[in-house]
């Protein structure tokens, strides 16, 4: 996997290219399991401690935004494994594409950036 580092977020969305967002946070979302992810989709999480300013989610229609569901009262997933579970989630609905598993063996390209 690789990593870009971007100075704002339509530096970012410029050098990705068109392709389909999604908007992981923690507020009125459509929950991540339930949404039909395709090879080229990228995912933009917010910081651990306060998630994505209102600024950026502005930036998205509201049909892009995902959560993951928590249990009322219980701390929140910390990033690392907030991403983990949804990247992983989008692999496993493309079938795996790239690993010893996937018929083909064909490549899936999830996109990860990160801004400054």
């Amino acid at each position: 996997a690789s990593m870009r580092v971007h100075d704002n977020l339509d530096a970012c969305i410029a050098a990705i290219g068109p392709t389909r967002w999604w908007v992981v946070e923690t507020g009125e979302a459509t929950r991540f399991d339930r949404v039909a992810y395709r090879a080229g989709d990228a995912f933009l999480f917010g910081r651990e401690t306060a998630g994505l300013p209102a600024e950026v989610l502005a930036c998205f229609d509201a049909s892009a935004r995902i959560a993951l569901p928590m249990r009322a009262g219980n701390r929140s997933l910390n990033l690392s494994n907030a991403v983990a579970v949804t990247v992983f989630e989008a692999w496993r609905q493309c079938g795996y594409a790239g690993s010893d598993a996937s018929p083909g063996g064909q490549g899936v390209a999830i996109s990860m950036p990160t801004l400054r």
